[in-house]
C-alpha cells in the first residue's frame, strides 16, 4: 500500500514535490512514534496494546486516504500511517521472542520475515489487479480490512508480554554495586553500534532496490537499453518471489549458526548483487546480470533480516529491549527517506544507476569485518 499510494494521488494531479514532502512527513511520525513505544514497553506497557493502538490508528489514516482529494487530507493520512508504523514495528519484534515457547526465537524470526514476504507479495500482486481495473484507492479498504482482521486476532488470541518491571527489579538485586549498574545499563547500547552500522547499510540497499532499481531498467544503463514499465515490473516481482521462496529456508539455516555468520553471509551476498547491478550498465546484455542479481540480493534479504533481529534481542537486557527495537526499526525509516533522495539525484545528474551500485558494493566489502564485533550470545528458547 505504501509504494502504491504516490500512485493514487498522481491521479488527483498533487505534485511530485507534494507527494514526496506527504511521504517524508510520514517517515517524520514514525520516527518519532517508534522512540515513543520503545519507552512505553520498556516501562511495561504491554506489546499487544500499543498494537491494537497501531491498528486503530491505520485504520484513521486508511479513512483519509481514501476519501483524500487534496494535499492536507493526504498529508494527514500520511502522517497516521507513518505514527501507526512507528508503533506497531518494535511492538511486534519485541513480542516474537516472548512467544516462541519451545522454538528458538532466531527461527520465530525466521519465521516472521517468512510472513512479512508472503504478505508484501500478496499485497503487491492485489494492488497490481487493482491498478489493472482502474479502483486502486481500494487498497486503502484492504488494508483497513486486514487491521481489523489483526484486532479480531488479537481478541481471540492471549499474547504473552515480558515482565519488565519483575526483571528490572531482578536485575537492580543482583548489581547492587552503582558502578556495576551503570556499566551494565550502558553496555549494551555500545554493543549494538555495529549492528545498527549494519541495519543502515543493509535497509539502505532494500529502499535502493524499491526506489532506484525501477528508475535504473526504464531509464537504462550506459550501454544497457532501458526496459518497458511492464518488463522492469516483471522484474521486480521475481525479486519479491525469490524472497518468498528463500526466506524460511535460508533464515533457518543461518538461525543455526552464530549470528555473525548471518551477517557475514548476507552482507557478501549484497556485495555480489550490487556489484552485478553495477556491471550490468556497461554491457549490452546488461540485463542478464540484473536477472543474475536478483538471486544474491534475495539470498542477503532472506538471511539478514531474521538474523539482524536475533542479534539486538541478543545483545539487549530485556529490560531495554523496548528502546532497542525502536533503535533497529529506526534504520529502516532512516534508510527509506535518505536513500531515494540521494539516489535520485545521482541518477538526474549522471543519467544511469552505476555510480549506485558500485558505491553500495565497495561499502559492502568494507563492511564486512564489522560483523566479528558483535558478541554472540547463547540462543533465546
Amino acid at each position: 500500500m505504501i509504494y502504491l499510494t504516490p500512485l493514487v494521488f498522481h491521479q488527483i494531479q498533487l505534485s511530485a514535490t507534494q507527494i514526496g514532502q506527504g511521504l517524508a512527513t510520514a517517515a517524520f511520525a514514525g520516527t518519532l512514534s517508534r522512540v515513543i513505544t520503545g519507552c512505553l514497553l520498556d516501562k511495561g506497557k504491554k506489546s499487544s496494546l500499543i498494537i491494537k493502538w497501531a491498528a486503530f490508528i491505520a485504520i484513521a489514516a486508511d479513512f483519509f486516504l481514501l476519501f483524500a482529494q487534496g494535499y492536507k487530507s493526504y498529508a494527514l493520512g500520511q502522517i497516521l500511517l507513518g505514527a501507526a508504523a512507528g508503533l506497531y514495528w518494535p511492538s511486534v519484534e519485541i513480542t516474537i521472542p516472548s512467544n516462541c515457547g519451545q522454538l528458538p526465537s532466531s527461527k520465530g524470526f525466521a519465521l516472521a520475515r517468512s510472513a512479512d514476504a508472503i504478505g508484501t507479495s500478496i499485497g503487491a500482486f492485489l494492488g497490481s489487479l487493482m491498478a489493472l481495473l482502474n479502483a486502486i484507492r481500494l487498497i486503502y479498504i484492504t488494508d483497513a480490512v486486514c487491521m481489523f482482521i489483526v484486532l479480531f486476532l488479537l481478541y481471540k488470541n492471549k499474547i504473552r508480554s515480558n515482565k519488565v518491571e519483575q526483571l528490572n527489579t531482578n536485575n537492580n538485586a543482583h548489581f547492587s554495586k552503582s558502578k556495576d549498574l551503570i556499566e551494565k545499563k550502558y553496555k549494551w547500547l555500545i554493543e549494538l553500534i555495529p549492528i545498527i552500522l549494519l541495519s543502515l547499510l543493509a535497509t539502505g540497499i532494500f529502499s535502493l532496490l524499491q526506489s532506484a532499481l525501477p528508475l535504473d531498467l526504464v531509464i537504462g544503463g550506459t550501454s544497457r537499453p532501458r526496459l518497458s514499465e511492464g518488463w522492469s515490473g516483471i522484474i521486480l516481482a521475481l525479486q519479491l518471489l525469490l524472497l518468498v521462496i528463500f526466506q524460511w529456508p535460508i533464515g533457518r539455516w543461518v538461525s543455526i549458526h552464530k549470528t555473525s555468520f548471518g551477517l557475514i553471509i548476507s552482507i557478501s551476498n549484497f556485495c555480489i548483487g550490487c556489484l552485478l547491478l553495477g556491471l550490468s550498465s556497461m554491457w549490452s546484455q546488461g540485463i542478464i546480470l540484473v536477472l543474475l542479481a536478483q538471486f544474491p540480493l534475495a539470498f542477503a534479504l532472506a538471511a539478514f533480516l531474521p538474523t539482524a533481529t536475533e542479534s539486538v534481542i541478543q545483545i539487549t537486557p530485556m529490560n531495554h529491549r523496548g528502546i532497542a527495537m525502536a533503535l533497529f526499526s529506526q534504520c529502516f525509516a532512516i534508510s527509506a527517506l535518505i536513500a531515494p533522495i540521494l539516489a535520485g539525484q545521482v541518477i538526474d545528474r549522471q543519467g544511469n544507476s552505476i555510480q549506485i551500485w558500485v558505491t553500495m558494493s565497495f561499502f559492502c566489502a568494507l563492511f564486512l569485518p564489522v560483523p566479528l564485533l558483535i558478541k554472540n550470545r547463547p540462543r533465546n528458547n
